[in-house]
């Protein structure tokens, strides 16, 4: 069971942490232009998309690799939702690049058996760059839509995520991609080891990357433990469970803003963990022994009005609120082991939803109304889904290393989570249904992943 038990005589050394400075926000754009869906020349089939490189309208070589850059990941944004059929990059050779946006070898991209081609360009100016893009029919040679974007060159990536959210939106129904959200999770990446009174012991900090692991930043830099984060849903602040004070306790870093709150107000006799934002992000569920047992509580975003939920002799940890904020879903020993709860946010109405060991849940956003745990199975555990419209069980990772800590994406269409199949443990993601699973980190040993909410 995922319980974080009061530290006892560990005494650590807390270091000032790090927070992000402000990140720039999405390049501005022109507004979009949709005048239809690009569908499949085969009937029930998704339309085939072709994304080639953009064209570099400037010859200096930083122009020339963000254009590489971005049709590169805009192919793999697109890809991840799995909505289109993406023709590989490897068979464009043959075909010239576009002269222009309004130059196109579209003859040629029909040969492949392309339904839609992205095309773009970059082009440097004094103060950045401008993006123009076009999603371009190949069998009429209409564009469905055209945008264009200006801002700095430094990160070309959230050109192609922009680009990525942006398609889906408006080709896919209103669907809302994920290319532009952050995964955080808990990492000892960086090696360090803090001395201990019989042994050292690792260093874990929080750590934030893109859906796709790519771009990783440091959030916080202790000399401690620094573990459980949870993103607030205008992604702007990050919740964790730290040690820095020699005890557990929850501190909320305000990650733009360069300050942080412990809300909680911990000691070492009143201990707080694993903290979660309610889904309108002006309250934080969490875990403490304040009352002598570990206990579900919820405060104010400020810290004020603290309330205990559960009052058991048990165990109650772990928890994940409901998409309205009406309930929470918890972990609860007080069935005999680890089983999945839920219970009205007054605390009323409790029930249990597994009959297995289970732990670490969390619930999916809307449109579904799912909760995903980790089950022990054989010697490790594996991620399955707990279907409330259906009252079934279906089991996402397939028993490979020990599999836990799941998190779903802020559309509920993929999770992130903790396994060990390459080794040491580290963040994968992986679909709802089970299929296309992607490593996400590979430095360090990486763990208790979190999917911001919103677009950053």
């Amino acid at each position: 069971m995922t319980h974080i038990r009061p530290a006892a005589v560990a005494v650590f050394t807390a270091c000032a942490t790090l927070l992000l400075a402000a990140q720039a926000a999405p390049p501005p754009q022109q507004p979009t232009e949709v005048t239809f869906t690009i569908s499949s020349a085969t009937p029930g089939l998704p339309p085939k998309y072709a994304v080639p490189d953009f064209v570099a309208l400037t010859a200096d070589a930083e122009t020339q690799a963000a254009a590489r850059t971005i049709g590169e990941v805009l192919w793999a944004d697109l890809k991840f939702e799995q909505e289109f059929y993406m023709i590989a990059r490897d068979t464009y050779r043959t075909i010239p690049p576009a002269a222009s946006l309004d130059q196109v070898p579209l003859d040629r991209w029909r040969e492949l058996g392309a339904d839609a081609v992205v095309v773009g360009t970059v082009r440097k100016t004094g103060s950045g760059v401008v993006v123009q893009v076009r999603l371009v029919e190949a069998a009429s040679g209409r564009a469905a839509l055209s945008k264009e974007y200006s801002g700095s060159i430094a990160n070309p990536r959230l050109y192609a995520h922009t680009i990525s959210d942006e398609i889906h939106l408006t080709q896919r129904a209103g669907l809302k991609g994920v290319a532009r959200t952050k995964i955080a999770f808990t990492s000892d990446r960086d090696g360090e080891r803090m001395k201990g009174p019989v042994v050292d012991r690792g260093i874990s900090n929080i750590y934030m990357a893109d859906y796709d692991g790519a771009h990783p930043r440091r959030v916080t830099v202790t000399k401690s433990l620094d573990i459980t984060p949870a993103w607030s849903p205008d992604g702007r602040a990050i919740a964790y469970t730290s040690y820095r004070s020699g005890y557990q306790d929850i501190i909320v870093s305000y990650i733009y803003e360069g300050r942080m709150a412990k809300p909680a107000n911990g000691n070492a006799d009143r201990q707080n963990y694993l903290p979660v934002f309610s889904p309108d992000g002006s309250k934080i569920a969490f875990t403490s022994n304040r009352d002598g047992n570990p206990e579900i509580y919820v405060m104010n975003r400020d810290g004020s009005g603290i309330r205990r939920l559960t009052t058991n002799a048990a165990i109650d940890v772990t928890p994940t609120w409901s998409p309205t904020g009406n309930q929470i879903g918890f972990t609860s020993e007080r069935s005999g082991t680890p089983q999945i709860y839920i219970m009205n946010v007054d605390g009323s109405g409790v029930r249990r939803i597994t009959t297995e060991w289970s732990d670490r849940a969390t619930w999916s956003p809307a449109p579904y109304n799912e909760i995903a745990y980790a089950a022990r199975s054989g010697g490790g555990f594996d991620v399955k889904i707990w279907d409330f419209a259906t009252q079934s069980i279906r089991q996402i990772t397939n028993g490979i290393g020990s599999n836990e800590s799941p998190a779903f994406a802020p559309n509920g269409r993929h999770l992130a989570f903790t396994s060990t199949r390459a080794g040491k443990e580290q963040i994968f993601t992986i679909s709802r249904k089970g299929d296309d699973l992607r490593q996400v980190t590979r430095e360090g040993m990486n763990r208790y992943p979190n999917w911001s909410q919103s677009p950053q």
